[in-house]
């Protein structure tokens, strides 16, 4: 039947005939459980204050259902013309013959004289000049919504939309929603102030939205941790992607785990894989679709290496087009390449792993290379183990001196996760380096050692891939760094096995390939720094204790704070650790709070926490006085993995742990913590080790085995001091004067055992009845301790100190000077154990009668007191000792040998 004879149908296409859809004039029905998002309805109000308002985002990002849910809201400033878009709709005479009957309807009476485009290819200037006289003028202005817009191709339209924006006027507002940016000249209006854009950030939604959605769909989850984490896990897995989580939404209907499901990469890709697939990569042209696939293997899209990997160029144009069109790729601020959806890139690569299984492993090659030659080793790496190429993997580690980011960066965990995986069948120096660099960030480093030797081999030998400047440097910051896990010759070799490590630590410290260039360190920022660990951390352990505080102080100065966090915790941790056992407790407590501050701050896995900082703490309280801190202190140490694995933290926390028992009276205890361990190889955790062995002889009074388990101890101030107490112990006051003599004059000799030193010289002068000189000792001791608190020597010092000043002449001065002994102690809140202010006879004598269980009636009957004077005598033992109850006094009393 001719056109001209059809029955009425409507508004028709002059052309052809057929009718014009009515369904594309009215907005999209309501989705059910739709989420009112009153933000972007407010922005789209603003929006038609203007001439132009462009809603663009990727395929269901919600521009259709925001546009609709604000029509329906009536927020538009007059009548509204909606049009939906088809892909048939783009050539301009269909265009426009549905534009001009969507304002028909919308605005009735005020087009009707408008001519209809005689044919589909072009329309006549005149219906638009026609069409924007009839929308200019005093009435209400009318609102165009164009949804579907990315359906339209070519410049004809856009370009009568631009006249018809341009000579409206006031009259017009043009809504245009659309995956891709319309061909209208966006940066005129964006310079004038006419547009509006409501782009992907402000599509996506929020973690409240989200709620809102959850609810919606009924989906209600009672445990409010479990629901917080279904809301912002679902937020962050889609990134706010509308589509992905109505997707993802009603797949956790049918889950009996929605945390679990949000949990699970995988079961939010199959939810959203069928929607991804069909209406944004099968929508691209053939050659589009493999550049996306082979893409995805990439974490980061950079043009150059996608070209590697397609074998061909011009993925720039592509990937730029890809970004302005929404294709669920963003660039990278800064940089030229861009980013995928997490979803889209899942979806991508398992589609090409289904399709291309062979092909993956072949583009992580040719990815490896090609940013290897781009100067970028990090990533390379990556894409050389997803490839199996470990060997070339661990050269790029070398070459780029990863080996500093594994040691000290905060790709730590990362990296060395990544290496965990390389079997040991992979033979080569380079490897061996690697795996080396694994073991001592596991805190192994008898296997770090163990793993060297092929690299040491390979160095000795000069071959090609060991004579490189990063090859030498690492290998050499590797032994520097594994010297303190040298093998132990047992017992009783303390100071040879000293010698031996002393004498390689000072070869690996004049090894000059240990010495970075500037350009190694203007591109590691880490790397001065960890060299000054390692040779700090040898010389404490070898060392001056002076020395080890400078250097460390200077690796402290020398970590970048962003990046090396690990290393300065551990840096902060050992400096106050050689502070405590120099006697500079205020700044090893500073210090030992900053390492645990550092790693608290930037949240360092329990994993990379170092116990150098607890071990200072606890030989700080210990030192002031306050044992049961220090117990506390020492098990928090223990709970650090280098505390077990390095033998220094290690000796340095079972002799704390032991001081604490001795400090309670319990030499059975001490002795079982110190049973089994044998002597450290280093000379400081060595003569740590003689130290507390003798301190358990002398506290059961086996003063001869306390000079035998010195005899491995060294001839440092701590060794000669512990020596002349025992040898004064047994009436060989000479022999004790002439060791304190020789302590005294020894270099480096800390504050702990200088003060030691007076008080012994005291005990012998009360010994010899010279009582004037042993006030004037003490008084010395007293001034010199002060200024650190440092109470330990005089708990240690005896029962001839309460006598000395309860007796003396001089008594009451001393007393004076004494006062701040007395003081809370920082930890309890109770004066230090070694009070002296010493109890009057009566009051021992009431102290006995309560270890013997007496009442206080039995007690006045035992002494001849009052009840009431008993009481008081009570008071006082209470108040001097520092306890509230019977049972804390008679074990305080205890402690001081007061019993």
């Amino acid at each position: 039947m001719p056109a001209t004879e059809r029955p009425a149908q409507g508004p028709v296409l002059s052309w052809s005939g057929d009718p014009l859809l009515a369904t594309k004039f009215a907005p999209p029905a309501v989705p059910p459980a739709l989420v009112a998002r009153t933000r972007l309805l407010d922005a789209l109000s603003a929006g038609v204050r203007g001439p132009l308002t462009l809603v663009a985002g990727p395929a269901g990002a919600g521009k259709s259902a925001a546009c609709a849910a604000w029509v329906r809201a009536g927020a538009a400033p007059g009548p509204v013309a909606w049009l939906t878009l088809d892909p048939g709709d783009g050539a301009p005479g269909v265009f426009w013959s549905y534009v001009v009957e969507a304002l028909r309807r919308a605005v009735p009476g005020r087009l009707s004289d408008l001519p209809v485009p005689a044919c589909p290819g072009r329309v006549a200037s005149s219906l638009l000049v026609r069409l924007a006289a009839a929308l200019e003028g005093p009435a209400e202005p009318v609102v165009l919504v164009l949804d579907g817009f990315e359906k339209v191709t070519g410049r004809q339209v856009p370009a009568g939309l631009d006249f018809l924006l341009a000579h409206a006027g006031a009259g017009f507002h043009l809504v245009v929603s659309s995956r891709v940016d319309p061909l209208l000249p966006l940066h005129r209006y964006r310079a004038e102030g006419r547009l509006t854009e409501i782009r992907g950030g402000a599509l996506a939604f929020t973690p409240d939205e989200t709620a809102l959605l959850l609810r919606a769909h009924d989906l209600v989850v009672r445990d409010e941790a479990v629901r917080d984490e279904v809301v912002q896990g679902l937020t962050r897995r889609t990134e706010g992607w509308a589509a992905g989580l109505r997707l993802c939404v009603l797949a956790l209907q049918g889950c009996g785990d929605p945390a679990g499901f949000v949990r699970s990469f995988a079961a939010s890709e199959r939810a959203v894989s069928d929607y991804l697939l069909t209406e944004v990569l099968d929508a691209q042209p053939a050659g589009v679709r493999e550049l996306l696939l082979r893409s995805s293997i990439l974490d980061r899209v950079d043009p150059a290496v996608v070209d590697a990997l397609t074998g061909r160029p011009g993925a720039e144009a592509v990937l730029e087009r890809l970004g302005r069109d929404s294709v669920f790729l963003e660039p990278v601020p800064g940089t030229d390449c861009y980013r995928l959806h997490p979803l889209f890139a899942g979806v991508l690569r398992r589609r090409l792993h289904l399709r291309h299984p062979a092909l993956v492993p072949r583009l992580h090659g040719r990815a490896a290379r090609r940013l290897a030659s781009a100067g970028r080793p990090a990533e390379a790496l990556q894409h050389a183990v997803q490839a199996g190429q470990w060997r070339f993997a661990a050269s790029e580690a070398v070459r780029g001196l990863l080996v500093t980011d594994l040691l000290v960066g905060p790709e730590t965990s990362r990296i060395e996760q990544t290496f965990s995986r390389m079997p040991a069948s992979v033979s080569g120096a380079e490897p061996a380096l690697v795996a080396a660099a694994c073991r001592l960030v596991r805190h192994d480093g008898p296997g770090c050692r163990a793993r060297l030797r092929p690299a040491e081999d390979a160095a000795r030998q000069g071959r090609p891939e060991a004579v490189t400047p990063e090859f030498r440097l690492t290998l050499a910051l590797l032994r520097l760094l594994s010297l303190p896990y040298g093998p132990c010759e047992g017992p009783g070799a303390g100071e040879e096995v000293g010698e031996e490590v002393g004498e390689e630590a000072a070869a690996v410290a004049a090894d000059p390939t240990l010495r970075p260039t500037a350009e190694h360190i203007g591109a590691h920022p880490g790397l001065e720094a960890l060299r000054l660990q390692g040779l700090a951390r040898t010389l404490l352990g070898c060392g001056p204790l002076d020395a080890a505080r400078r250097t460390l102080a200077e690796a402290v100065g020398a970590c970048p704070p962003a990046t090396a966090v690990r290393l300065r915790h551990t840096c902060l941790g050992l400096l106050a650790l050689a502070e405590s056992a120099d006697g500079a407790l205020t700044a090893a407590e500073d210090h030992a709070l900053g390492a645990l501050a550092v790693a608290d701050r930037h949240g360092l896995p329990p994993d990379l926490r170092s116990g150098a900082g607890h071990l200072a703490l606890a030989a700080v309280a210990l030192d002031q006085g306050d044992a049961e801190a220090a117990r506390r202190r020492a098990e928090e140490a223990a709970r650090c993995p280098d505390t077990r694995s390095d033998p220094l933290l290690s000796t340095r926390e079972a002799t704390l742990r032991c001081q604490v028992e001795l400090a309670h009276g319990r030499w059975e205890a001490a002795a079982r913590v110190l049973a089994g361990r044998v002597s450290a190889a280093e000379p400081w955790p060595a003569q740590q080790l003689a130290l507390a062995r003798a301190g358990v002889a002398q506290a059961r009074g086996d003063h001869r085995a306390a000079v035998a388990a010195l005899r491995g101890g060294g001839a440092g101030a701590a060794a000669l001091v512990a020596l002349a107490r025992s040898r004064l112990a047994m009436g060989s006051t000479g022999r004790a004067l002439a060791l304190l003599g020789r302590a005294e004059n020894t270099p480096h000799a800390g504050m702990a055992d200088r003060v030691a030193a007076r008080l012994l010289r005291a005990q012998a002068a009360v010994a010899q009845g010279e009582k004037a000189t042993a006030e004037r000792l003490v008084g010395d001791a007293l001034d010199a301790a002060r200024p650190q608190r440092l109470r330990r020597p005089f708990a240690e010092a005896g029962p001839w100190l309460p006598y000395l000043l309860e007796r003396s002449g001089g008594a009451a001065a001393l007393r004076a000077r004494s006062g701040w002994l007395t003081e809370r102690a920082p930890g309890n809140g109770c004066p230090f154990p070694g009070s002296l202010q010493p109890l009057s006879a009566r009051e021992r004598d009431v102290l006995a009668c309560v270890q013997r269980m007496m009442s206080a009636d039995e007690i006045a009957a035992e002494l001849g007191l009052s009840v009431n004077t008993v009481k008081t005598h009570l008071r006082s033992v209470y108040r001097k000792l520092c306890v509230s109850r019977r049972r804390d006094a008679v074990e305080r009393g205890r402690e001081l040998r007061l019993l």
